[in-house]
């Protein structure tokens, strides 16, 4: 597999998304990092961290949470509070005055929290009262999930209500845009597959009654957002957070084919299982069923990535490690440079360490 000159390279060609033009089109991945400050509020160091990483054609940000119920993981930030929306106003307009574009994740956690991390000890809420096999990240350390409580019809508005105020939220944020969070066994990727929803009432049973949820969801957001600044991520076959459904391909294809309909940015899919590494889906089919945008993601290399935009297989290709590591990587691809290798141990928590001090190009000719 040749890799291809920057002046050929599909990877560096402009795109055109909405009323957005993206530079390239190497996306840096919604990456969960735990260095939220003091009240789940963004840091200059978080802010550093972003503008970094802003010769990426486009940012999306770490899963954010959308109410402090919505909270799963220690030092997440969250988009429901006046000084988290102060904290991301300076992130965006850093990230603007360097020319970048930043979309802001909004996440409910669902089953996959703790007691010890919500208020007044509640109950994780879920589509079923299942619980998931292993354990919490809570500031104690690692504590096994619990039995979850299911959500009540008459609560489901409320549910709504949240992504629509962090919505509101992210506007005044300054962000370019929003991505639903529907992937990877938190609350909307419950409700979609049935290994987790087996509910008997609207928002479950059939996939038209389990896709419900995020059809609303959407319907609701885009009251506060263009429908060309709202992404959706899902992941149809990955089994983290103990998360699976029966019938993948016609399950995905059914919320594909919703999608499609809302006109959105674009639809960004983890191709694969995080866990065991198949790869059943097929993903191209999903491409083809959405009729917009498609976003591919999952251990992308250079090579594999101008191969998949080459062959209309994606219009963009999302990077996780990789920008971890690499905070310049557009720089690096384009030059053919060496690669910083990902310290995994630095990943979740801490400080500068493994996330602000990676070397750039210039710095490290500078050392040289």
């Amino acid at each position: 597999m040749t890799t291809l000159t920057p002046s050929k390279s599909p990877l560096f060609m402009s795109l055109q998304m909405g009323d957005l033009n993206l530079s390239n089109r190497m996306v840096m991945a919604p990456l969960t990092r735990n260095r939220a400050g003091e009240g789940n509020v963004p840091t200059d160091l978080n802010t550093l961290y972003y503008t970094q990483r802003v010769s990426a054609g486009l940012l999306i940000t770490e899963a954010t949470q959308i109410s402090e119920t919505a909270l799963g993981y220690p030092a997440t930030p969250g988009i429901h509070s006046d000084a988290q929306v102060k904290g991301w106003k300076k992130i965006t307009d850093a990230v603007h005055k360097e020319g970048g574009l930043i979309f802001m994740q909004l996440w409910h956690v669902g089953r996959i929290s703790h007691p010890s991390m919500l208020p007044d000890n509640m109950l994780p809420v879920a589509p079923s009262a299942i619980q998931p096999q292993g354990d919490a990240v809570t500031y104690d350390g690692m504590q096994p999930f619990v039995t979850p409580r299911a959500l009540g019809v008459q609560e489901i508005p409320d549910i709504i209500a949240d992504y629509v105020s962090a919505a509101n939220n992210a506007r005044l944020a300054g962000f370019d845009g929003i991505e639903v969070h529907s992937a990877n066994g938190y609350l909307l990727d419950e409700f979609l597959r049935d290994g987790s929803n087996t509910r008997d009432d609207i928002y479950g049973g059939s996939v038209e009654n389990r896709m419900r949820l995020l059809d609303e969801v959407l319907n609701a957001v885009k009251e506060v957002w263009p429908s060309k600044r709202v992404g959706v991520r899902l992941s149809p076959e990955n089994q983290f957070n103990d998360i699976q459904d029966s019938q993948p391909q016609s399950t995905f294809n059914a919320v594909v084919d919703m999608l499609s309909k809302h006109d959105l940015a674009y639809l960004h899919v983890l191709e694969g299982d995080m866990l065991n590494g198949g790869r059943e889906v097929d993903y191209v089919e999903l491409k083809r069923r959405f009729g917009g945008l498609y976003m591919a993601n999952m251990g992308y290399t250079q090579a594999t990535a101008e191969e998949a935009l080459t062959e209309g297989n994606a219009d963009m290709i999302a990077f996780g490690q990789l920008f971890i590591a690499n905070p310049d990587l557009p720089a690096r691809f384009i030059r053919g440079a060496s690669l910083n290798e990902p310290d995994q141990a630095t990943f979740y928590g801490g400080d500068e360490k493994g996330y602000t001090d990676y070397p750039a190009l210039e710095a490290e000719k500078k050392l040289a």
